[in-house]
């Protein structure tokens, strides 16, 4: 009796293990926003690039390091059960709504307008361009897998956006590449430029290839009278369990004939700040990740104390914290980014703007003030 009753047990086991690694595969292949998958082909065209080896794109520095399985399983038990005190703000951010006559017609000075987290709108000598544009509310490629975004409401909603010369990504996580907003934005958006191996995401999501333009660390391309500079970054990449490292990470240089502006992308602190201050600087506002960080990643995310260094390494007069106020995707209190920030350019004598979510920022713009938004949320 025992054992027959051991025999249902142990194929009841077998049959849900069975379940699970077939719904694993089949979620892992055909699940959309996944994305697609770099080519062996592609990789022969990589090769040519001095951060990829061995099949995979590298940082300067061995990082990040290989989690063992425990590891890997300690870190994710942490994250979805210590519970941070304010990690959320008490209720939805308020933001500022944008008109899109406004928005549409602009023709005027460089403007930014931020939309949470890394993602921002910029208008540039008549010219609209996307910054990792992740207009969705969940950072995963499920809504059950991740908390949802800080601010429910939009700026302007991408339906209402004019069209769009240019969509500039970082790299391919979820919290800056999202298969929804690509969706809603491939019919009005004229092209993408983005590292090496992203591409194939958008092409798996219904982008023309000829509408891609992929970048190597160090690559120029002009986007009619603007400049774009592919520049380093020391973060990794990946949308599966089985692909990590197969796309590059980056940051960005955005410069016109008047204006020079930093966008850090996803960075641990390393020399590569310095190197781009001294080839691209000094930038009128750098956008610089401020947030998700933790004392088990210090590689691949800057603690605020050195997103203030960064921004004197690459010689910005004024810096913009980013990733922060969007998702909460690390154990910290999510105000502690911005108020750690703020104090460390004190010290260092470096202006920090902060301004609310949908606000316009004048790039050149040296007298404008910003509320102290977030202070009691």
């Amino acid at each position: 009796m025992l054992r027959r009753i051991l025999k249902k047990v142990l194929l009841a086991v077998v049959l849900l293990i069975g379940v699970l690694v077939i719904a694993y595969i089949l979620f892992n292949n055909f699940y959309p926003s996944l994305g697609g998958d770099v080519t062996k082909e592609r990789q022969q065209v990589y090769k040519q690039s001095q951060q990829f080896k061995e099949g995979i794109f590298i940082n300067k520095k061995a990082v990040p390091k290989e989690l063992s399985f425990s590891k890997s399983l300690d870190l994710a038990y942490k994250f979805f059960t210590t519970k941070v005190p304010n990690g959320r703000p008490k209720e939805d951010l308020k933001i500022k709504k944008l008109d899109s006559a406004n928005v549409a017609d602009y023709n005027s000075k460089t403007r930014l307008v931020w939309y949470g987290h890394s993602s921002f709108l910029l208008q540039m000598n008549g010219l609209n361009i996307l910054l990792d544009p992740m207009f969705g509310m969940v950072p995963a490629p499920h809504p059950w897998l991740g908390e949802e975004r800080f601010n429910k409401e939009m700026p302007l909603e991408v339906e209402k956006l004019p069209r769009i010369d240019a969509v500039i990504f970082s790299h391919d996580h979820y919290d800056h590449l999202d298969y929804e907003t690509i969706l809603k934005l491939k019919g009005k958006t004229n092209h993408y430029f983005v590292p090496l191996g992203l591409g194939v995401h958008l092409e798996a999501w219904g982008i023309p290839a000829d509408n891609i333009t992929e970048m190597d660390w160090w690559d120029e391309k002009q986007l009619h009278n603007i400049t774009l500079v592919c520049t380093p970054a020391q973060h990794f990449s990946g949308r599966k369990l089985d692909n990590g490292q197969s796309t590059l990470w980056s940051s960005w240089v955005v410069q016109s004939k008047d204006e020079n502006i930093y966008f850090s992308g996803d960075s641990g602190y390393a020399s590569h700040f310095k190197e781009i201050g001294e080839k691209y600087g000094p930038f009128d506002l750098a956008l610089m990740e401020c947030g998700q960080y933790n004392k088990m990643w210090p590689d691949i995310h800057m603690m605020p104390e050195e997103t203030a260094q960064a921004g004197l390494d690459i010689k910005a007069k004024k810096i913009m914290p980013i990733h922060w106020a969007g998702f909460k995707l690390a154990l910290h209190d999510w105000k502690d980014p911005i108020k750690r920030v703020e104090a460390k350019a004190l010290e260092l004598d470096l202006k920090v703007i902060v301004p609310q979510i949908g606000q316009e920022i004048i790039v050149m713009d040296s007298v404008s003030t910003y509320t102290n938004w977030w202070k009691n949320l």
